[in-house]
């Protein structure tokens, strides 16, 4: 198995913990790999809410405080 190398990687805060992501990966793409469906979460980049229609085109970047909240059903 490879070792990333570290020009190709990002950190970030993912829900207050420390996680690596591929450097110029997406929002869009993080969720994916976490097996997350946006439509059933809200996500908030650096304090700030982001829309859903923008989570293709937002790039993550070193140091990026990523919170993902997760709706959850019932009644």
């Amino acid at each position: 198995m490879s070792q990333m190398n570290n020009l190709n990687v990002a950190k970030i805060q993912l829900n207050g913990d420390p996680y690596k992501i591929n450097a110029g990966d997406s929002l869009e793409k993080l969720l994916i790999s976490l097996k997350i469906q946006k439509s059933k979460v809200a996500v908030e980049v650096n304090g700030n809410i982001v829309e859903r229609k923008k989570y293709e085109n937002l790039i993550l970047n070193n140091d990026d405080k990523v919170e993902i909240v997760q709706f959850i059903g019932g009644g």
